[in-house]
Order: C-alpha cells, then structure tokens, then sequence
C-alpha cells in the first residue's frame, strides 16, 4: 500500500463528498428522469429558439423509429459531423434509444480525417451539416460503411439570425442523402422499442491520439458518463436552477460531459451559440443569463479581449472552470480581476470521460513555487491518481514522474485497438503520458509532457499527422514539428522543414498547403526553413534539439 491510497488529498475536499455512487444505471435512464421531473423546462437555448426536454425527448424518439426503420440495429455506430447544434443532441439521444452509440466528429476535421474516423469506427449513419457534407463528406462517403445520409442545418431550431455566424447560409440538398427534419416527421409520434443500456455499454466514441499518432476511438461507456457529470454536479457545483453555457464544442468530451450529459443530470437549460464567436458568446451570456460553464482558458481570454465586455457580461455566473490547456496563474488572476468570479482547474483527458482531477469549488489553486505551475486541481471523488516511475512504481510525493489514474471514469479501453489498450490501459489504469507530481496536501502540479504531443488551445495535435502533410508538399524534403509556446494558445504547431535542392518555396506557402489540407488548429502557425534537419547517427530527427 502506498501514500496515494491514502488519499491525502480528502483534506481539500470541504464539503465536497469523498465517494460519487451513480444515481442512475446509464444516461439514456439519467435523461429520462430529467424528462420525467421537469418536462416542459427548457432543454436548450439556442440563440431565440427553445427545444423543451418533452420535445427533445420526441424528436429523439422519432430519430430513433426513423433509424430502425433504415435498417439501424443494435451496436451499430452513428456519426454525428456537426457544429454546437440541438441536431447533436437529438441525434445522441436517437442513437442510444436505437440501441446504438455515438461517434463524435470535429468539425473541423477535412477529408483525410474524416475518412479514417468513419473507416475506423465503421459508422453505418452520418448526420452532417448541409455546408460540410457538400465541401468535405461527400467526398469520402463512397469509400466508408455509411448506409445512411442524414443532413441538417445551423439554422433549424432557432429564429433569429446572427449575421456574424450566419451570413450567406443557405439551405443545400444533394441526392443520396435524406433530410433528418423529414426522416423526424414521418415517424413523428411514434416511440421505439424500449431499451436499457447497461453501465458498461458503449454511450459514445470519441477519438484520440496516441503514441502512434493514429486517432483511437477511446470507448466512453454509460457508466463512464453517469458517473462525471455528477463530479461536475456535485464538485464543480453545476447545479439545479440554473443554466450551463456551451462553450466547449460538443463533439469534445468537455462538451460531451460537461454540457450535455450535466444538462440532463440536473436538469438544467444548455445554452448552445452554434461556434465560438467571442461577441455572439458575449451575447448568449447577456441573454440567457446562465449560472455555470466550462472552457478552455483561451476562449475565456478571447472573450475578456473583446472590446464590447464588460463586467457585467459575467455576473451571473457561479461556477467557472477551465480545462483542456494549462492556466497560468496570470491568466486565473486577470479572469477574477476583470469579472469578479474565480476560474477554477480542471484536468482530464478523453480516457477519463473529462474530469480526473479538479480544482474543489471556491477553492484557490496552489502555484508551485518551482516551475510557476499552477495545480490542476485535486483527484475527483472515487478516484485514486499516482505518480509512477518508468518502471510503473509508486513515487514519493513531491518526486516527478508519470500521472497515472484509477476511478469509475476511466475507460474500459480503445475501439477495436486490444494492444493500445493494454499500453495506455492496462489494468484499467489510465497512463496519462503527462508528467507531474503531488505534494504533500493532494495538490497536483504538471510540470511537462512525457508524449511529443502538441496542445494547441486545448486541441491535441500529433506531429507525425502535419508532418505527413508537409511531406505531400513537392518542395520539402524533410520535415519535423513540435510544439512551443504561445500566449493566446498555450502552444501552437512550429514545422522546421528542409527543401529539396531544384524546389523553393516560403514559409507562408507552406502554412497555405497545410491549412487546406487540415482542421484549423492543426496546421503550423509558423514554419522555418533549414539547411538541415538534426539527427541522430541512425537517422532520427531530434525534436527535442528543436524545440529547444
């Protein structure tokens, strides 16, 4: 036995319960009860528009009878390539009462990526947007398992248009896809089979990378889900009677759980403003009022940058908390100084279904006097978090070394991927990759990254994935990329690249290549060009020697 199975850390804890034991079985259950306890209350808030958990609750059943009805069975994996739209929600909803699960997709995600999510997860639906479908999914469509079409539009469920997110949107049909509208209308009324997804079933699919830099389908079950978005209740203090504001993406697992599933939980109202625009979230904020939200601190800096804020833009929040990009604590302090409300850490990663650990409510974060780190906050509830040693052994506390956690969160293991599983998984301990240590109270302090991963405003890059592109480039020759520091997105992607002899081209050339051909935080935002690229004798490109 060990110092963390000791669990120092209950010290922090206040009020805060030191066990979660989930109140419902899956989230299918947990949104029910929420139907049944509050069904003319507002599910969500989108711009004028208003869907209530009744009339979520019907649309998502008619999706469900429409899904059957084309040939959906159980298991089967629904692709959603979608924007911070209701459609999102209905279609999880649908997917889960058609007996299936969800596959979550950035939008931002171009051909090449799309193409390999929907080969590897072997989605039998896509629902997209009309605009997406018609600039990126109809492309690769013919080379997947997709059987089914479903297209929609930002501009279904809301009354008002912004002219700041939607200008020139127009209405798109192409043959071969079905409106997901009508497939709703036709079943409209209509209740599918009854189900009951158990704990351990799969609720979602969200990709991530690894050490391979292939994106793996990190299987986020029932169970998984249930069990966080009562941490956020119950720690965070996302709470009854109020609202959550929207301003992670939903296909991320801070979306996913933090706004989604805790809207259901509680429920409350979840306030969805299509994208990240930081004026029209300044508006949301002004409209709806809402008591609590999560974000990356770079979105949380873009709206105290925008010239229009003012104090009062924040007022009504209650419960600010941050994760997916380091804070620094100049940034936590300018937040306070600024609005007058706390932003609290919070640390998790795809395989932990969002929170492994978090700052406890009310509660300033420690800095750690050595490397200026501010702490990610404490393990949550029913959750054990070590520092190990290369050699997967229990470090001191205060000693450096690998976070690794253990807890109701973590996932079972990797879509279809046994031996990535066992590398970052075995045992059911998550080996985070990320480098920290522990002191004395509880606190956890990350101090560096152990992967060559690169978090770009809370998005994780893998630089093999740009170098590949780079290498599509006729005039490069060779090419590494790493990650350093920027002040608005934490890190931001650096390409060196060598050319070949008889080619030129310049840096800004190369960053256009790359931005065609990428989602927009991942491709580089500076490039230099070498002579030479260093190496070591066998060949290998020194990363490290470049990023420092």
């Amino acid at each position: 036995m060990s110092v963390y199975d000791d669990k120092p850390w209950l010290g922090l804890y206040g009020d805060q319960p030191a066990e979660i034991e989930p109140e419902f079985v899956s989230a299918l259950e947990m949104f029910r009860a929420g139907v049944d306890a509050d069904p003319d209350g507002d599910a969500i808030r989108y711009f004028d528009g208003t869907l209530t958990r009744r009339e979520l609750d019907e649309l998502s059943d008619a999706l469900a009878v429409g899904l059957l009805a084309e040939g959906f069975v159980a298991g089967d994996r629904l692709a959603v390539y979608l924007q911070n739209v209701p459609q999102f929600v209905i279609a999880m909803l649908g997917a889960w009462k058609a007996g299936g699960m969800l596959v979550s997709i950035n939008p931002m995600s171009r051909e090449r990526e799309l193409r390999y999510l929907l080969e590897d997860s072997g989605a039998s639906v896509l629902l997209s947007q009309e605009g997406l479908h018609e600039e990126v999914a109809r492309h690769v469509l013919p080379d997947s398992d997709v059987r089914l079409v479903l297209t929609t539009s930002e501009l279904e469920y809301q009354s008002r248009m912004d002219e700041r997110l939607f200008a020139g949107t127009e209405r798109s049909r192409r043959e071969g896809t079905t409106d997901m509208a009508e497939l709703m209308g036709r079943h409209r009324g209509q209740t599918p089979p009854p189900v009951s997804p158990g704990a351990e079933d799969i609720a979602f699919l969200t990709y991530t990378s690894g050490t391979t830099g292939q994106p793996k389908g990190a299987m986020n079950t029932h169970g998984n889900v249930v069990f966080t978005a009562m941490v956020y209740r119950d720690c965070a203090r996302f709470g009854p009677g109020g609202s959550v504001l929207a301003i992670a993406p939903l296909f991320h697992i801070t979306g996913l759980i933090g706004h989604i599933a805790v809207s259901m939980l509680d429920p409350i109202p979840m306030v969805l403003a299509y994208r990240f625009e930081p004026g029209v979230v300044l508006d949301a904020l002004t409209e709806h009022r809402p008591t609590c939200t999560i974000g990356a601190i770079t979105a949380f800096n873009a709206l105290l940058d925008h010239p229009d804020a003012t104090p009062e833009h924040f007022s009504s929040l209650e419960a600010v908390y941050s994760g997916g990009a380091p804070i620094s604590p100049t940034a936590e302090r300018r937040f306070k100084e600024i609005t007058g409300r706390q932003v609290h850490n919070a640390y998790g990663l795809t395989e932990t279904t969002s929170p492994m650990t978090l700052t406890p409510f009310g509660t300033d974060s420690p800095v750690d006097p050595d490397s200026g780190a501010l702490s990610v906050g404490a393990p949550a509830p029913s959750t054990i978090v070590r520092i190990r040693d290369d050699d997967g052994q229990d470090l001191p506390l205060g000693e450096v070394g690998e976070i690794v956690a253990e807890g109701p969160q973590v996932v079972a293991g990797y879509w279809r991927k046994p031996e990535e599983t066992e590398a970052s998984l075995p045992a059911g301990a998550l080996h985070s990759g990320d480098v920290g240590f522990m002191n004395d109270q509880g606190w956890i302090f990350i101090v560096d990254r152990k992967k060559d991963m690169i978090n770009a405003s809370g998005y994780k890059v893998w630089p093999r994935e740009v170098e590949d592109v780079l290498a599509e480039h006729p005039a490069v020759r060779e090419a590494a990329v790493v990650g350093v520091p920027d002040e608005k997105r934490g890190e931001t992607v650096k390409a060196f690249v060598s050319l070949r002899a008889d080619r030129t081209a310049t840096a800004e050339q190369i960053i256009d290549f790359c931005r065609e051909r990428m989602s927009a935080y991942k491709y580089p935002r500076q490039v230099e060009v070498i002579d030479e690229l260093p190496k070591t004798v066998t060949g290998k490109i020194l990363r490290r020697q470049l990023r420092e």
